[in-house]
């Protein structure tokens, strides 16, 4: 849906193939009842369609989202072009138990930047998915005040 020349709001299709393109994102979720946002490595599942990423077993995220509703952003952006996109995904989030389906996942996305002790996969299922993406143009007098500063999309 196109609100503008230069502002679209991405269908589930689009926003899916869009994540599968990106390797890190951010997991945004609840620490002692206080929003938190913590970069990761992750990649798209297609058989499920689901954020999916590996964690250490023993880990803060692992504790606080295995079995809670979390947010997960990405994103991808050019400030010189001034255009982008962003994809929220809101589900649950589980560690996988299921060996059968573990072995499967462990071979897909990409390696972990950070070094993992008994390392788990946690699969975000994608319930509700987002998108927005913002085409560049010219800025105009004025125009960066009346848009809020000419922060990145949606800020």
């Amino acid at each position: 849906m196109f609100l503008s020349d230069t502002f679209r709001v991405l269908d589930r299709h689009e926003c899916l193939r869009l994540l599968a393109g990106v390797s890190v994102g951010r997991v945004v979720y609840t620490r002692q009842a206080l929003p938190a946002v913590l970069p990761v490595n992750f990649w798209l599942d297609a058989d499920a369609s689901s954020v999916v990423l590996r964690s250490s077993a023993e880990s803060d995220l692992v504790r606080a989202v295995d079995g809670f509703v979390v947010a997960f952003e990405a994103d991808e952006f050019s400030a010189a072009e001034r255009s982008g996109w962003s994809v929220v995904v809101t589900g649950r989030a589980a560690v996988v138990g299921d060996p059968e389906e573990r072995e499967r996942l462990a071979g897909g996305g990409p390696g972990s930047w950070m070094p993992l002790r008994d390392a788990v996969v946690v699969r975000i299922e994608t319930t509700m998915v987002t998108g927005r993406q913002l085409r560049g143009g010219p800025e105009g007098p004025g125009e960066r005040d009346a848009a809020g500063g000419g922060g990145a999309p949606g800020a």
